[in-house]
């Protein structure tokens, strides 16, 4: 990694450089994409280690991964690499986790999420046998939609409006229209099996009642590809994409911000860094966050679609209360418990209301528990355990929660929860722990509202109707990660990369 210093300004010679705001995964992948294009790249993060959100904090001997804890549709990954002329097997090792979670619900009824269709349906019929002709309609279902939106429309540009027009018949077919929650009552009677369906888009920041349909694609994508772990944490393979950077002659500038994209009749020259440093690029990518690229990256230069007042209309994601915590010699303990497991409040569709519609902070809530050592011995002293544990809660746009204040009492909440569902006598075997609110994700992410995944990914904030890919703001500008197309989510930030690298030009050889 390079510090400040020993950068110098780049006013001239600009042709073939590139700057990447951002070092989190989608700014990565473009930085690879744009070295194998022949650019000159420099990524330049404020954190001090490459990942973004899938960064990690060591603290007493523990890791804690902060964000992202799978890696689903490996071959996204391995094609990356091989853009690159890199073997992504030799760098990264993924290990297969089946199951890949098991869902818990207050009266103690388990649903256990794995590969084989068999072992599902058996599944679905411990809780509703008459729902199991349902669940093979819905993987059929979900198959059509992974074809079409992941592979077809998440794997290319949108950016025109003809792009929309010409799919528009095969929205309809699919009833794009209707939410995941709406689709997934439509094949299971059972509320819990309707749950255990319609839950995916809170992984990318999406309301199962309002997100779109096309986001069931979700299921099939986990029993075609499998969900895998990636030693070492995605902060690992972070690290790995950055070495990558750096052998194809890029510079990681961490500890670094970008105070403003530079912009000179209509066309990028370059950003200007908090010191004052002007460095030159011809091709700019922003990985930072949308509202933050165009409300403040780019507060001098005028804007035709992506304005304040677009901006302040944007609905975005929920954001995420998370205790990560360290426990001292319990591997031997809490046998039952296994990689990743889901606890639901009483409420389903009357919590997501609350945390997505209304702003209000409940007293229940439905819990996401990382137990990574599990998999991997290195996230904690011998003996011991690393968890991570993650709540949805509304994001800081909608008032009303003052973090500060609530951070104690709501960690308490959460303790009680883990305490009497999953994790007994929990409390005193915790050495070490960090917490994030809201705040820590508008501060650490310069993330609007606080928010968790950027925009949600709701019909009318997807595919065209997202931040495109290339800007129209300025030339030469470009974006990457979950606030454009095709959106949230690792794979979809991936994806952003490739689509990206579809649109910038070579470099000039």
């Amino acid at each position: 990694m390079t510090r400040i210093e020993h950068i110098e300004s780049t006013e001239s010679g600009t042709a073939n450089r590139a700057i990447v705001i951002g070092a989190g995964l989608g700014g990565l992948a473009s930085a690879m994409r744009l070295g194998a294009k022949g650019y000159k790249v420099t990524v330049i993060d404020k954190l001090d280690v490459p990942g973004g959100r899938g960064s990690a904090i060591w603290q007493d001997g523990y890791r804690f991964d902060l964000g992202p804890t799978i890696v689903t549709v490996p071959q996204l990954y391995k094609e990356l690499w091989a853009a690159c002329g890199r073997d992504f097997a030799s760098d990264v090792e993924l290990k297969s986790l089946d199951p890949f979670y098991e869902i818990r619900w207050p009266d103690g009824t388990k649903f256990v999420a794995q590969q084989d269709t068999d072992k599902m349906r058996a599944e679905v019929a411990k809780i509703e046998p008459r729902d199991v002709a349902g669940f093979d309609k819905f993987l059929k279902d979900s198959e059509r939609r992974y074809w079409f939106g992941f592979e077809d429309l998440g794997r290319r540009s949108m950016h025109k409006l003809w792009d929309l027009i010409e799919v528009l018949p095969t929205f309809v077919r699919l009833r794009a229209d209707r939410s995941v929650y709406a689709h997934v009552a439509k094949r299971f009677r059972n509320e819990k099996l309707r749950m255990a369906f319609s839950f995916h888009p809170l992984f990318i920041g999406g309301d199962p009642c309002h997100v779109t349909s096309m986001y069931i694609l979700v299921s099939y994508l986990e029993k075609e590809f499998g969900v895998h772990y990636a030693m070492g944490g995605v902060a690992g393979m972070a690290q790995r994409m950055a070495e990558v950077i750096e052998d194809q002659g890029g510079t990681l500038l961490m500890q670094t911000e970008v105070d403003e994209i530079v912009v000179r009749d209509g066309k990028v020259r370059g950003v200007r860094l908090g010191s004052g440093l002007e460095l030159g690029a011809d091709v700019v990518v922003s990985n930072a966050d949308v509202a933050h690229t165009y409300d403040s990256l780019m507060r001098s230069a005028p804007k035709k679609r992506w304005t304040p007042k677009r901006l302040k209309k944007t609905r975005y994601s929920m954001s995420l209360f998370v205790w990560y915590f360290g426990t001292k010699g319990t591997r031997g303990d809490w046998a039952d418990v296994g990689h990743h497991t889901i606890l639901n409040a009483p409420r389903y569709t009357g919590l997501l209301d609350d945390i997505f519609m209304k702003g209000k902070l409940a007293d229940d809530m439905s819990l996401y528990v990382h137990r990574p050592s599990v998999t991997d011995p290195t996230v904690a002293p011998k003996g011991d355990d690393t968890f991570y544990v993650l709540s949805p809660v509304p994001h800081l746009g909608h008032g009303g929660v003052d973090w500060k204040t609530e951070e104690a009492a709501y960690k308490a909440k959460m303790l009680k929860v883990l305490e009497d569902q999953l994790l007994p006598g929990l409390g005193s075997k915790i050495v070490s722990e960090k917490v994030f609110t809201p705040e820590t994700f508008q501060d650490r992410y310069l993330s609007k509202h606080g928010s968790g995944f950027s925009i949600e990914p709701r019909i009318f904030q997807s595919a065209w109707f997202r931040p495109h890919n290339i800007s129209e703001e300025a030339e030469g500008l470009y974006l990457a990660g979950a606030g454009t197309h095709p959106g949230a989510g690792v794979p979809g930030v991936i994806s952003t990369a490739e689509v990206l690298s579809q649109l910038v030009p070579d470099a000039v050889k």
